[in-house]
């Protein structure tokens, strides 16, 4: 049956090209013909000494024939290549290990994947029996004052903070792995083992991947100057290496240091015993990839003060992310503002703030409240939890292939130890949220069927057939990319394809299926930033894994300046999975009440335990003050 859709597609494309090729050839001609006629109208054969008479007086013409006979051609070589390209509603894309994205079922259409029928039906009727009341309980509010009790303060100076050190041992370089919250977290990292080292930073670089196909560098992501202003008193920074060590092999010197050289949340003392001595040694040490590999506990106070200085004060987005994020933001709550300007929206917009209309209050027209949902279901997340997500064997055995090619290191595990089953690993929590189940834990706490929704993330595995339950239930869901325009995301390309934003917003339209292709290959890692600050500015933020680390960046940056203002959702899926189980039985008012004490459990206001992120939690004596 696919083979023979694509078959049909392969034909229809065919028959498109050949009708285009067509189509010019006989343009070329008309405008030929009506080149070749004479004053009277007719037909001039050019003969004998004419021709060249004939050619003289009628060059341009020519030249334009052929100019537009090669446009033609291009444009049918790229419609061809489009129509090639897109993806249809309900087939799945991944990436390959180059990083392209490739349909995983091309051009067939996936029938629609429910595994609680039952209880959607019971959240629909409660949705529409719940349309016209008043909100019995509100989780557009933080449900405890405690929250609004602590402040932000990591950037205050204090008796105790360390300064910047005396004497410079050298300097640490960082080139950093991942996407833009691992490379965030890194940076801040970095900063404090600069720190605890007495180094000298080299304003951190990041690594090209595969995966993401994106070569932008800090500059491109974060205001460069501001970041070393903000950190002078503390750190040097300095954006390169000096001459004198530039020429230096830093591997052959031996003060190249990977991943496998230091343990994940290394503590400060494994750094001082085996990175210092080199640096003292050669004057410089390079950290590669950095992915997590410095722990935060025990840690001294100043330096875990330093990281939330860094992340939370220091890294501030370029103008061109903040204006766009502005606009996105602007689209989400269709131009109508907070009452008041908060710490969350001009820490992240900068000068690029919404200013606030006194006739467009928000809260007084409630349609511009939006939730920011970071719904975790990728490809690589869904294949490597090795979960059952009812897709049937269909499904079973395309993951199992996904496997294969991109996670062997797990295969090969999974041949030399216990296998676990798919029922046990939900049972344990393990599984990944589907939108399904996403969307009825929102059912379940009240949100009603209207409720604006920015959706954050890469594409959903399964594509329309995973989302129809949901977008059944809320169908006000939007992306960046449903909300920006081709033009205005044209900044976060930086080669030839940036012509196309010159083009008149008709055209552009008019040929808007082009943007399909050209969007496969935006600059990720800053289109991700536009994610996080939707997710961060969000009246409420709601996420399926709370292992995420843009959910966890996003929620520890809304606890610091959120004021007990930015209440966050956050599922145990250990605890959700059980109530789940109970499907085919569970009362609708049941389901909700177990889902309701769920979330506020939550939610409850912590400080931040020992061996937790300070990114996440940054509610501690070292980040924030308690009045």
């Amino acid at each position: 049956m696919s083979k023979n859709n694509n078959n049909n597609n392969n034909k229809s494309v065919l028959r498109l090209k050949d009708y285009r090729v067509r189509s010019s050839d006989s343009l070329s001609k008309v405008v030929l013909l009506h080149n070749l006629k004479d004053d009277s109208g007719k037909f001039n054969p050019c003969k004998g000494g004419n021709r060249h008479t004939w050619f003289r007086r009628n060059v341009k013409s020519v030249a334009f024939m052929f100019v537009l006979t090669a446009f033609m051609f291009l444009l049918d070589s790229v419609m061809v290549s489009v129509f090639g390209s897109i993806n249809f509603h309900g087939s799945s894309s991944t990436r390959n290990s180059d990083g392209r994205e490739e349909d995983s079922v091309a051009h067939k259409k996936r029938p629609t994947v429910e595994m609680y029928g039952r209880l959607l039906n019971l959240a629909s009727s409660a949705l529409v029996a719940e349309e016209f009341k008043q909100e019995s309980l509100n989780f557009w509010e933080e449900p405890y004052q405690e929250a609004s009790k602590w402040t932000p303060c990591a950037d205050k100076r204090y008796p105790t903070s360390l300064g910047k050190p005396g004497e410079n041992n050298g300097y640490v370089m960082v080139s950093a792995n991942g996407g833009l919250n691992q490379q965030r977290v890194a940076i801040c990292n970095a900063v404090a083992v600069a720190s605890l080292l007495n180094a000298t930073l080299v304003l951190p670089k990041f690594l090209y991947s595969n995966v993401w196909k994106d070569p932008s560098q800090f500059g491109d992501i974060y205001q460069e100057d501001y970041f070393m202003r903000m950190l002078k008193d503390d750190v040097h920074i300095v954006q390169e290496l000096p001459l004198h060590l530039k020429s230096l092999d830093i591997e052959a010197i031996g003060s190249l240091i990977t991943d496998a050289d230091i343990m994940k949340e290394a503590k400060p003392i494994d750094y001082i015993r085996t990175v210092l001595p080199l640096l003292m040694k050669n004057k410089v040490v390079h950290f590669l990839g950095f992915g997590n590999r410095l722990g935060f506990d025990p840690f001294p106070p100043e330096l875990q003060r330093l990281r939330c200085k860094c992340d939370f004060h220091a890294l501030k987005f370029v103008p061109k992310i903040q204006e766009v994020g502005s606009l996105l933001i602007k689209r989400i709550r269709k131009f109508k503002y907070h009452a008041a300007e908060r710490q969350l929206d001009k820490q992240l917009l900068g000068d690029f703030t919404p200013s606030i209309s006194s006739k467009e209050n928000y809260v007084e027209r409630g349609s511009s409240r939006y939730l920011a949902l970071h719904l975790r279901f990728e490809e690589d997340m869904v294949a490597y939890s090795q979960c059952d997500f009812g897709g049937g064997e269909h499904e079973k055995k395309e993951l199992e292939a996904y496997r294969e090619v991109h996670f062997p290191l797990l295969i090969e595990r999974l041949k030399n130890s216990k296998p676990v089953s798919p029922a046990e690993l939900r049972k344990l929590g393990k599984c990944p949220l589907t939108p399904e189940e996403a969307a009825l834990v929102l059912a379940a706490l009240g949100f009603k069927r209207g409720t604006y929704i920015y959706l954050a993330g890469s594409r959903i595995y399964g594509g329309s057939s995973r989302m129809h339950p949901f977008t059944n239930l809320y169908p006000n869901l939007v992306t960046k990319e449903t909300l920006l325009t081709y033009n205005e995301l044209a900044p976060f390309r930086n080669f030839s394809s940036q012509v196309f934003s010159d083009l008149d917003n008709r055209f552009t339209n008019f040929f808007g299926y082009i943007f399909v292709t050209w969007k496969k290959n935006l600059p990720w890692v800053q289109l991700a930033a536009l994610d996080f600050i939707a997710c961060a500015t969000s009246d409420v933020f709601a996420m399926t894994d709370s292992g995420s680390q843009l959910s966890s960046l996003v929620s520890g940056f809304r606890t610091y300046y959120g004021d007990g203002h930015a209440p966050t959702l956050r599922p145990n899926k250990k605890r959700l999975a059980a109530i789940f189980s109970e499907n085919s039985t569970i009362g609708w008012t049941t389901f909700e009440d177990r889902v309701r004490k769920m979330i506020e459990e939550g939610q409850r206001v912590r400080v931040r335990g020992s061996g937790r992120s300070i990114y996440r939690q940054p509610r501690c004596p070292e980040c924030m003050c308690r009045s």
